[in-house]
């Protein structure tokens, strides 16, 4: 019975940490705005004690700052929050991806091509929230085939840290295709054992992914957006 009650715990908070990432990413909620821990529990028919587990979590992620004694509200999304990720992720990533190339056995370079392949499908079919999680499966071989454990480390704090940005950035139109064109230029620097262009790539594409949300921020919030990077040719990524 108590082993039933924690997967029931457990499910009810994942349903409410997607739904109010889904809000959040579609724009139901907006910065600055309350999510409110009554109407949560009246929805899902649970006490406060798993609403607010999901809101910590939630702020572990970037989605909601949780204020004492005022509850949870929407955070708001900066262009200096975006500028500083990217920035930091290009080094990081960078560094993992030269040193996977020299290490990448051929089973490891294969299975990244699979996981590339079905990254292909579910970009043609639009399924961005199990495309983020083969995304990010894709991330992760390569990231353990550098064997740093404390690179690999706080790539995943970083990463963990920055959910939203990186769930946005491939919510933006267009974006996981361009993802999957990246992929395959980085699985030939894998292929040639060529650690500085795979360096040179992932630093590339990380300018390209802050460049993208910040423009599609922009339009959401009414600034005018011209020549946009998806609209350019692809082989600039």
């Amino acid at each position: 019975m108590k082993t039933k009650l924690i997967e029931r715990h457990q499910t009810l908070r994942e349903k409410i940490l997607e739904t109010i990432r889904d809000a959040i990413l579609k724009g139901d909620l907006k910065p600055g705005e309350k999510v409110a821990e009554p109407e949560l529990a009246e929805r899902f028919g649970i006490s406060r004690t798993p609403i607010r587990e999901a809101f910590r979590q939630l702020e572990s992620e970037g989605y909601l700052t949780v204020v004492p004694r005022k509850g949870a509200v929407v955070a708001a999304l900066s262009e200096k929050d975006v500028q500083e990720y990217y920035a930091v992720k290009s080094i990081l990533e960078g560094y993992a991806a030269e040193l996977a190339a020299e290490n990448l056995s051929e089973k490891e370079l294969a299975k990244l091509i699979s996981i590339n392949e079905r990254l292909k499908r579910l970009a043609t079919e639009g399924d961005v929230k199990t495309f983020y999680k083969v995304h990010h499966e894709f991330h992760d071989t390569f990231l353990k085939a550098a064997d740093n454990s404390k690179l690999y480390e706080l790539i995943n704090q970083l990463g963990q840290k920055f959910t939203r940005l990186r769930m946005a950035s491939l919510s933006v139109e267009g974006r996981m295709a361009i993802s999957v064109a990246e992929h395959d230029k980085l699985l030939k620097a894998f292929h040639d054992h060529d650690g500085k262009a795979a360096e040179n790539l992932i630093k590339k594409t990380a300018a390209i992914g802050g460049k993208v949300l910040l423009e599609n921020m922009a339009h959401s919030q009414g600034e005018p957006v011209t020549d946009s990077l998806l609209d350019q040719n692809i082989d600039a990524y």
